[in-house]
């Protein structure tokens, strides 16, 4: 007798931090008044389910990359407008190029420690993540603020070591699981 009133004095202590479903699979977005009654309208996100172990590791190590270089992409979009909008501004070749000059020392200073200690597949993330966010492949952002020259230079360094800066974007076919993980990331569904 004294078991079974300590097992359900542990079941009752222990069972309201239970849930029956975490709520990771699903997200509720708006609500549908249908005959009178409100029903939610939920949608369920699809469930990858990989053969090999291999492709579960290359998806779990996209998802960190994502979750690494994404928000530096949105804060390259964000940098990118601001420096577009001042550039329209200064008057003279002469103040956009020290602007830029500016910028470009400043954003060194800051990320030059993060990007340091990317792996190769975070900075081809982030390269793929700058031309969805900003519609510029990196070529192109190098090119036109910092001229023709250094961005074949940096494309040159970039093909040594299996980079590409004039790869694009693509979220129909080769980009398509990017595309999901970061759905899932800007829905807050991603742990």
């Amino acid at each position: 007798m004294k078991k079974w009133l300590l097992i359900l004095v542990m079941l009752a202590v222990v069972s309201p931090g239970v849930r029956a479903q975490g709520g990771r699979g699903f997200w509720h977005q708006e609500w549908a008044v249908e005959k009178g009654d409100s029903v939610p309208l939920v949608h369920i996100l699809p469930v990858y389910v990989f053969s090999r172990p291999v492709d579960l590791r290359r998806y779990r190590k996209l998802v960190d990359a994502v979750k690494k270089v994404y928000p530096i992409a949105k804060v390259a979009k964000a940098r990118m407008a601001d420096m577009e909008e001042e550039l329209c501004r200064l008057p003279t070749k002469k103040a956009q190029k020290e602007y830029i000059r500016q910028v470009y020392h400043q954003i060194k200073d800051e990320y030059t420690p993060v990007l340091k200690h990317m792996t190769r597949t975070q900075g081809k993330v982030l390269l793929k993540l700058i031309d969805r966010e900003t519609e510029y492949t990196a070529y192109e952002v190098l090119k036109e603020f910092r001229g023709g020259f250094v961005a074949g230079f940096w494309q040159g360094v970039s093909r040594i070591f299996g980079q590409n800066l004039k790869s694009q974007y693509d979220k129909d076919n080769e980009d398509k699981m990017i595309e999901q993980i970061v759905i899932y990331y800007e829905a807050g569904l991603l742990r």
